[in-house]
């Protein structure tokens, strides 16, 4: 079963102008709540910013922000509307208190703030909730914030963050299925329960969170539904990791991207082996350079949206944009990024 130890997510922002690499707690990747698609932007958003040092500081979001960040356009009262829900929200959780396991109900935010005729929201944290919030070890789940907001199903944004959790091993634990609706928010423990009918639940839930995390994620992922007696009752996800599906930066320059974190060096290393290139040494080279690094995670975002389905070789391609190959027949993209 999926534990439900892992609810608090830490966002490290990486560089200012990088892909934001989020950490939660496990106990956040499996508590009991549900959020809207706008309330979970807003809160990643938010944890984006969170600094490991500065548990009692107070945080701030403002509009433009969110939209820039998510691509969409919001408006004060929608925001106010949804961090209202989200200061009564209750998140559930299986943890330990003074050495006992206990089932603990936990509401995350103090107070929130509205500065009028500013856009700009300032929120503080419950105390109860920081040690979820901050100060993670070695019980967190990591995955790319940026993914995680462009994914427009409030479902696949729950479902990519718990496979990000199994993603080293390759498939998640077996769980009964309706844990994971409980977890989604689609189940509760009244035996309230929504998508009865596993066709319902499949169409309206899993195909679309896996349709999802699979174009825009840097995971892709299936699913293998279980039988007892006559019916589905339990769920595995499979996961394999796969070439970013977004640039690394929006709208910054190969050449202008600062020092990359290690996932994204893998992805590089990986788009480069399903290309073939393989030769050590300018394996190597493409690597050591931030620049280029970023070049081939924007050209595995392009390979994915379609942009090159027409190329014959894509690793000629992907090594004229490197700088390493000239073009046959001028020039087709600007100059290759340098050291």
């Amino acid at each position: 079963m999926f534990a439900f130890a892992n609810f608090a997510l830490v966002i490290k922002l990486l560089t200012m102008n990088s892909d934001l690499e989020v950490r939660q707690h496990n106990a956040l990747t499996n508590a009991r709540y549900e959020y809207t698609e706008t309330q979970s932007n807003i809160f990643l958003v938010l944890l984006s910013k969170l600094r490991k040092d500065a548990p009692d500081a107070v945080y701030q979001i403002t509009v433009p922000e969110m939209e820039e960040l998510t691509g969409n356009q919001y408006n004060y009262k929608q925001l106010r509307e949804s961090t209202k829900e989200m200061m009564s929200r209750v998140h559930e959780i299986n943890t330990v208190h003074n050495g006992r396991e206990v089932f603990r109900q936990l509401i995350l935010f103090k107070r929130i703030d509205y500065i009028l005729g500013t856009g700009i929201i300032e929120l503080e944290f419950n105390e109860y909730a920081t040690q979820y919030l901050f100060d993670l070890k070695n019980n967190f789940t990591s995955f790319q914030v940026q993914a995680a907001l462009s994914l427009t199903s409030k479902h696949a944004k729950r479902i990519y963050i718990i496979c990000s959790q199994w993603k080293d091993k390759g498939e998640t634990k077996k769980t009964a299925i309706i844990e994971l609706k409980r977890t989604l928010g689609l189940a509760d423990s009244k035996g309230r329960e929504e998508y009865t009918e596993i066709s319902m639940f499949r169409r309206n839930v899993l195909d679309v969170a896996v349709k999802q995390i699979n174009e825009k994620t840097d995971l892709l992922i299936g699913y293998k539904l279980e039988k007892v007696g006559r019916g589905f009752k339990n769920i595995v996800f499979t996961i394999k990791p796969q070439a970013v599906a977004l640039p690394l930066t929006f709208g910054v320059l190969p050449d202008e991207a600062p020092g990359l974190a290690a996932h994204q060096v893998d992805n590089a290393r990986r788009l480069l082996s399903q290309l073939s290139i393989v030769t050590p040494a300018l394996v190597d080279q493409i690597l050591a350079s931030p620049a280029r690094v970023a070049a081939c995670n924007k050209f595995a975002h392009d390979v994915k949206t379609g942009k090159h389905a027409k190329t014959r070789s894509l690793s000629g391609l992907l090594l004229t944009v490197l700088g390493f190959k000239k073009p046959a027949n001028g020039p087709l993209f600007d100059a290759g990024p340098t050291q």
